[in-house]
């Protein structure tokens, strides 16, 4: 039976695409969301395209 890991939401995803833009360190990202930095890893690696994206969205 495989594992269930709740998403990060869109907003969260915003931010994270913020963040990664300025070069913030994952694990004061998986703070300021509240997350696991497995959590972040993981949405990263998932979602690569898709943050890539977000990062060129005006928040």
């Amino acid at each position: 039976m495989g594992r269930h890991y709740c998403h990060l939401k869109l907003d969260e995803r915003r931010k994270l695409a913020k963040w990664l833009e300025a070069k913030m360190p994952i694990l004061e990202i998986a703070d300021r969301l509240g997350r696991d930095p497995s959590t972040i890893y993981r949405d990263i690696k998932r979602n690569r395209y898709t943050i890539t994206v977000y990062s060129r969205i005006q928040c």
